[in-house]
């Protein structure tokens, strides 16, 4: 391939578990968890070469969901100190908060779409892997029809009626899952499977050009990845290594 990953700058925050949204030169990156200090409210916005901070979340939260633009993006569910159903929007500056997901869920929960036509999908409610699909249209969310497989942790891209959600956990094996599923808008059908298996990593792009990089292996967290797969719409392809392995 001749695709390649080059540094960026860095976030001013650092942790995990990040919720994001937006394109390369206008990205928003929100809450995350920073090791003993607990869930994070940080929020903070990207050019295309550096991050600036701006107003924080009003719920601290990680393993949320993130979807939509830097000047119209959405935060939902995750973990505070609970699993939490909570939705807010970003205006570009300041977030205010909406109306709740159906059912409260965090473990990386996947974000699809834009503000007032997105898909919050999959995640972990406290008790079970989820294949739970909700559509948001900018005020309320209603639910929709299941991921074939339930998975936490997986990755997504495209749009409310052209998207796609890859890996994850479906928490009946040590190993991540590598099934892949697209959605039509109202149900999901599986298709090719990734070539690695993974979950806790990153997706972007739409359903017919998407990526799917980084995550781990396992669930002991030894075996983080490095690798990144290209889909354009039927199979999946091996891409450049990140510089970083991570999760």
């Amino acid at each position: 391939t001749g695709a390649a990953w080059a540094s960026g700058g860095n976030l001013n925050t650092k942790r995990k578990q990040i919720g994001g949204c937006g394109t390369q030169t206008a990205g928003l990156a929100f809450g995350g968890r920073l090791g003993p200090d607990g869930e994070r409210t940080e929020s903070e916005e990207y050019n295309g070469a550096s991050w600036a901070e701006g107003n924080n979340l009003g719920t601290g939260r990680r393993g949320h969901g993130g979807l939509g633009t830097q000047t119209a993006g959405l935060a939902f569910g995750g973990y505070s100190t609970g699993y939490v159903n909570v939705s807010e929007e970003y205006n570009g500056t300041s977030w205010t908060e909406g109306n709740n997901l159906n059912t409260a869920r965090g473990g990386g929960v996947v974000g699809i779409g834009i503000q007032t036509a997105g898909v919050a999908v999959g995640g972990y409610t406290g008790t079970a892997h989820s294949g739970l699909t909700e559509h948001y249209d900018g005020t309320s969310w209603t639910n929709s029809n299941t991921l074939g497989t339930n998975r936490s942790s997986g990755t997504g891209a495209g749009i409310l009626t052209a998207g796609l959600y890859a890996t994850g956990s479906d928490g009946t094996s040590p190993l991540a899952d590598p099934e892949v599923e697209e959605y039509n808008g109202t149900s999901w059908s599986e298709v090719n499977n990734v070539n690695q298996s993974s979950k806790e990593g990153a997706g972007f792009g739409l359903q017919t050009s998407a990526i799917t990089c980084a995550g781990r292996h396992d669930l002991d967290g030894s075996a983080f990845l490095v690798t990144s797969e290209i889909y354009d719409g039927t199979s999946w392809v091996t891409s450049a290594s990140l510089a970083n392995a991570r999760g």
